[in-house]
């Protein structure tokens, strides 16, 4: 049995064939085009989705399901994209288009439809960090905060659309601005943009550190990876930044488990590619903020990369 799966970004469409257990046999990338019409976009997508269906002979006994991510607020129930940003679309109906490729293949298929990290939540459940496990949350960090959650295997949207905004619970009152029109959320504090711009201020402040070095001087070259360079090389003002972010991502992380008790928390995105630099020093935070201060929840890295997506969304239909 095969599961088709689409991964719609603000950059590219990747369509994909996996297996059962998420192997991805193979994919077809395209630019999104972001600005195009909606429909435009789908009809690359139903075209990817009709090739794939073709190389590989699929019919209905071969073909589980077609299954997709995407970005925004999903009415999965509906199928109903009712808002994306990244991808300007409101209140379009994705089951009823995709009915199209129906048309064009002669058979009947399921569609699928989630949000983008739910899928990558679902797909670090079946075939990445959190294979195993029934009960996950993931956060993702970078340019933003985004996460999904995992109960008893299925993904958790809430009563209705657009649950698990993980980046937009509260952490400091009234506290930094956030590109939601909130203040002190999670994303304001624990995404890379968050530690860029702390670390800008503190370099400037700070002519003699060594975030000026690393940066040539150029504010404009700080990344969050500048910071922990300059951390590792002992720069007390990178310390103090990664201690400080490490400490308002504790608060966040400990929230989560102390509502969803999951076996695995994983960390996404660019800066979870500091690996146990960053979980180490994470959960001795985070053991001292959760409810009786004992953590059995396991915080890992995730490992599916750019592939999670894709791979929950071919699970979907699973």
């Amino acid at each position: 049995m095969k599961y088709i799966g689409v991964d719609l970004g603000g950059t590219n469409i990747v369509v994909g064939v996996t297996d059962r257990e998420g192997n991805v046999l193979k994919t077809y990338t395209r630019p999104t085009i972001a600005t195009r019409k909606t429909e435009e976009i789908f009809d690359d997508i139903i075209d990817m989705c009709k090739t794939l269906i073709e190389e590989y002979n699929l019919d209905a006994s071969s073909l589980k399901g077609i299954g997709m991510g995407i970005p925004g607020e999903v009415d999965s129930k509906k199928g109903v994209i009712n808002y994306s940003n990244n991808i300007p679309m409101k209140d379009f109906n994705v089951l009823a288009y995709m009915q199209r490729l129906c048309k064009e293949v002669n058979f009947d298929i399921e569609f699928y439809f989630a949000n983008d990290a739910d899928c990558a939540a679902l797909g670090e459940l079946v075939a990445g960090a959190g294979k195993g496990c029934s009960n996950l949350v993931i956060l993702t960090l970078g340019t933003g905060v985004g996460g999904g959650i995992i109960i008893d295997n299925k993904i958790y949207s809430g009563f209705y659309a657009g649950g698990a905004e993980l980046g937009h619970q509260t952490v400091v009152h009234n506290g930094e601005p956030c590109t939601c029109g909130n203040k002190g959320c999670l994303e304001a504090y624990a995404s890379a943009t968050a530690l860029i711009r702390d670390a800008k201020r503190a370099a400037s402040q700070n002519p003699s550190s060594l975030l000026n070095t690393l940066t040539e001087n150029n504010l404009d070259n700080m990344t969050a990876k500048v910071v922990f360079d300059a951390k590792d090389q002992n720069d007390s003002v990178a310390i103090k930044l990664v201690d400080d972010y490490i400490e308002y991502l504790a608060v966040g992380v400990a929230n989560l488990i102390n509502i969803f008790k999951p076996e695995v928390l994983l960390l996404s995105g660019g800066i979870s590619l500091q690996g146990e630099k960053l979980t180490k020093p994470l959960e001795e935070k985070v053991i001292t903020k959760v409810f009786g201060n004992k953590l059995l929840t396991k915080i890992d890295i995730a490992t599916l990369g750019n592939d999670a997506g894709l791979i929950g969304a071919a699970m979907l239909s699973r």
